[in-house]
């Protein structure tokens, strides 16, 4: 950069005869040309001038002396300018070929960021602005492989499409999530890209938090902070199967994952698409407050979203985005509805029957959903008899709603989460007021 950078501050000197013209490098530009130093003109009158030869004989040969005079000057000028690019340039190769592989390739990393918007990556950790609230700091390789002891097995809290997300230990004694991307597929690379950007200019509280990403080689690691209890399908569907989340545990849940999506489609401008919402894409902290994550299929609006490649998982993907790739935000609500019903049945969004046969939890609950009789018996066992019935049915109706077929009949997520504040206790983040002595949950209410 150095060598360019003189170049252009390069002032090519073109002579012709008695007139110089100026190039200036660097704006293209050629400036008016300056007349080469005029001959002395006397003052005596013209008259006088006519018959004193001598005089004119003197006069020429001041011209010569002044013209050569500026031409040595223009010589010696651009022989030393050109000798000191020279030099720069031969520095420059000097120094290329000297410098170690490791900060090769964070050069390469560095202008791998810079296409995606993130600013150069400067030292050991930099920051590099992304929006006016929020600040992403770029995290070397080595202090991300010692924090996660050299992406140690153990170490693992899930498994991705991409890679797989590790806990880790920083410098400053802070538990984070470190998720590390392997390939050069492009849809990793762009899903990188997507999400590192997006979560750079999101803050809110049911969003997880980006602490910071790295680019080595072909490996790519993004930073988050570090929820406790993993995520809801690991508490629904894992060992425990549910038997932390209690009824009004379930709902706050749901509650913070609403609120989540409202931020992204009606606070977020452009308005965000998540297009990947699942149970495994919601988290949950030690407190059992829900952030969404896993934003690398997000799509904004304005996006041209006919040559967006059909993504999502099975059974959480709107029919009318799987069948016509029609994608707005009610495919979103689409993926809300069957969280809600995992949340309220506590079975997978689809299910084995047999080897070759599946069927999906919409299919399955539908008829059953809208049976006020038949309602209490396909609940969760685990949470069956612990809530008020008429909250049982309001939870129900909202989710029919939100996986109806037609995206029109859905409602928008804002109504979703008026309709579920009023069923959350107050300590907990709704407006309920529990008259009984049973305590909902131990957890604390998420700041909105």
């Amino acid at each position: 950069m150095r060598s360019v950078a003189a170049a252009a501050l390069l002032v090519l000197v073109v002579v012709h005869g008695p007139i110089f013209v100026f190039v200036d490098a660097r704006q293209g530009l050629v400036f008016p040309p300056i007349s080469a130093p005029q001959p002395f003109i006397s003052s005596v009158s013209p008259s006088l001038n006519a018959f004193s030869p001598v005089a004119e004989m003197a006069r020429a040969e001041h011209h010569r002396g002044s013209h050569n005079k500026t031409i040595i000057s223009v010589i010696v000028a651009s022989t030393a300018l050109g000798l000191i690019i020279l030099s720069v340039i031969c520095l420059r190769i000097y120094r290329k070929r000297n410098t170690p592989k490791s900060q090769k390739d964070n050069s390469h990393s560095s202008a791998y960021a810079k296409d995606f918007v993130l600013a150069p990556f400067m030292g050991k950790q930099s920051s590099s602005k992304m929006s006016s609230t929020r600040v992403v700091t770029f995290m070397d390789y080595k202090l991300l492989e010692t924090a996660t002891n050299n992406f140690r097995e153990s170490d693992i809290l899930g498994v991705g499409g991409f890679g797989c997300v590790y806990k880790g230990l920083l410098d400053n004694n802070v538990y984070a999530a470190v998720k590390r991307l392997n390939g050069e597929s492009p849809d990793s690379i762009r899903e990188f890209q997507t999400e590192v950007d997006l979560l750079s200019k999101i803050r809110h509280p049911n969003i997880i938090s980006l602490l910071g990403y790295s680019i080595h080689g072909d490996t790519r690691l993004i930073v988050y902070e570090l929820m406790e209890n993993g995520s809801l399908e690991t508490q629904l569907h894992g060992p425990s199967h549910g038997s932390a989340l209690t009824w009004y545990c379930r709902i706050k849940i749901a509650l913070d994952t609403a609120r989540g999506l409202e931020y992204l489609h009606e606070h977020c401008k452009p308005q965000v698409i998540h297009r990947d919402l699942k149970s495994s894409n919601i988290l949950l902290d030690s407190n059992y407050n829900s952030k969404l994550s896993d934003f690398g299929l997000a799509v904004t609006q304005g996006t041209n979203k006919g040559n967006i490649k059909l993504s999502g998982t099975l059974g959480y993907v709107a029919p009318e985005y799987l069948l016509d790739g029609k994608l707005t935000d009610k495919s979103d609500v689409y993926a809300f509805g069957v969280v809600l019903l995992e949340l309220l049945l506590g079975r997978r969004p689809v299910e084995k029957l047999a080897p070759s046969q599946c069927q999906s939890i919409v299919t399955w609950a539908m008829p059953q959903l809208t049976d006020r009789s038949k309602l209490p018996h396909i609940v969760d066992p685990l949470i069956r008899d612990t809530m008020d019935l008429k909250h049982l049915y309001q939870v129900a109706a909202v989710a029919v709603l939100c996986i109806q077929p037609e995206p029109s009949y859905r409602p928008l997520i804002t109504d979703v989460l008026h309709s579920l504040v009023p069923l959350v206790p107050v300590e907990l983040g709704g407006t309920l007021r529990i008259t009984q002595d049973k305590p909902a949950v131990s957890v604390q209410p998420t700041e909105s």
